[in-house]
């Protein structure tokens, strides 16, 4: 079972457009909603490929009510946390071309009971995970040391922790040793406080990460590919994509493939890999099922191209 956890969930509606023409009135070609939040995107992921996933999650007024409720729909477990501010709702904007433009909301704050009743309740489900996957921003009220603190105490009770956050709450929980992170190019190059311009600079900043505690490191790199980074090698993986309908939600769905293929070695990096190439091709940020994957497409390699330059290098 794949526990997810996701402080700040979101109600998520992607609207696609043409093109953006500021100004003027713009008329949707399609339009989802879908309940939000990264962690909450990998447990749809998870049970997309008919595997138990249980989602810890606060949730307050009527956005929240329909989170769960979306959830639900898709046969997904929730372990709902009531809180009193209303979940946040999101709004992204998919362009013909591929451009997403996101908007989203703070969300609520969270007192210090229901910071105190989200840890427990991750705690009270901890033994029954195989891994648990905490995911995305942290809401306003929790301090940047809150994950650090949430790895520390599935750690006491035997659970592995993948975490994909960011900034402060990424280098705080470090300290912590989750088994596995999942920077993105940019949060990878925010973290090591430098540029990254070749597939040789992500890997040098995923080597950093380990050193400060990190177990293993999955760094996503966009249409570049992945990297994994751990005790056993480093390996690269890469997939064909023929067209990019919507990169909402690709991130999570590569960090659930690769969970729910072990999340260690190479063939959990090619599933990594399959998941997030498969998410692209989606509208929206509809999850990937086995149906959708072409591990045909995929090449995972040791021979790491450290020179190639990243498509999109991050400052």
């Amino acid at each position: 079972m794949i526990l997810t956890v996701t402080p700040n969930p979101s109600l998520d509606r992607t609207y696609e457009v043409p093109a953006l023409e500021r100004g003027e009135v713009i008329r949707a070609a399609g339009e989802r909603v879908d309940p939000g939040g990264k962690g909450v995107n990998v447990s749809r992921a998870v049970a997309a490929a008919s595997r138990r996933t249980l989602a810890v999650l606060p949730l307050g007024g009527a956005p929240g009510a329909l989170v769960a409720d979306l959830l639900d729909a898709q046969g997904i477990e929730v372990a709902p946390v009531p809180v009193a501010g209303a979940t946040r709702s999101n709004i992204a904007l998919a362009e013909a071309d591929g451009v997403l433009t996101k908007i989203n909301a703070p969300g609520p704050e969270l007192s210090a009971a229901e910071q105190e009743l989200l840890l427990d309740t991750v705690r009270s489900h901890s033994r029954a995970a195989d891994w648990i996957a905490c995911c995305g921003s942290l809401p306003r009220g929790l301090a940047p040391s809150w994950y650090a603190d949430l790895v520390t105490r599935a750690h006491t009770v035997g659970a592995r922790i993948a975490l994909d956050t960011s900034g402060h709450a990424l280098l705080e929980a470090l300290r912590a040793r989750p088994d596995v992170v999942k920077p993105n190019a940019e949060e990878l190059a925010e973290a090591v406080g430098r540029p990254l311009a070749t597939v040789g600079d992500a890997l040098k900043a995923a080597e950093e990460l380990r050193a400060l505690g990190a177990r293993a490191v999955l760094a996503s790199l966009g249409a570049d590919g992945q990297l994994l980074v751990a005790d056993a090698g480093a390996w690269f993986g890469s997939a064909r994509v023929s067209a990019v309908r919507s990169n909402v939600g690709a991130g999570d769905a590569s960090l659930a493939g690769f969970l729910i293929a072990g999340g260690t070695g190479p063939a959990a990096l090619a599933s990594a890999v399959a998941h997030g190439a498969a998410a692209v091709r989606l509208p929206g940020s509809v999850m990937p099922a086995p149906a959708d994957l072409d591990p045909a497409a995929v090449t995972v390699t040791a021979d790491i191209p450290l020179d190639r330059e990243l498509t999109e290098p991050v400052g």
